[in-house]
């Protein structure tokens, strides 16, 4: 069943999105498109097809996870743009209850 342009309005409405009359026409072209497209994939003979839950046989990619040596307090403040003693220095960004 082909998509309308009335369909398209309507999916628009719901979504309370506004298009004009050739964004429209556009989007009804890309939607039957599509449609299209899956028409030819369900056509096609997958019985003898396993069933995959990944398109690709990859297991985890991750790497082993490895304790290193951090920064030191002087290497983490190097490119800090204000800071006090070994600490960051921010501006406050919690008001009191009372301001």
């Amino acid at each position: 069943m082909p998509v309308s342009v009335r369909d398209v309005e309507q999916v628009a409405r719901l979504a309370k999105l506004e298009f004009s009359p050739e964004e429209k026409e556009r989007l009804t072209y890309q939607l039957n498109t599509i449609l299209e497209y899956m028409d030819q994939l369900n056509r096609l003979d997958t019985s003898n097809v396993e069933p995959l839950s990944h398109v690709t046989d990859t297991g985890n990619a991750f790497r082993e996870d490895v304790r290193r040596p951090g920064l030191s307090t002087d290497e983490a403040l190097q490119n800090a743009p204000d800071r006090t003693e070994e600490f960051f220095r921010v501006p406050k960004v919690i008001g009191d209850r009372n301001e």
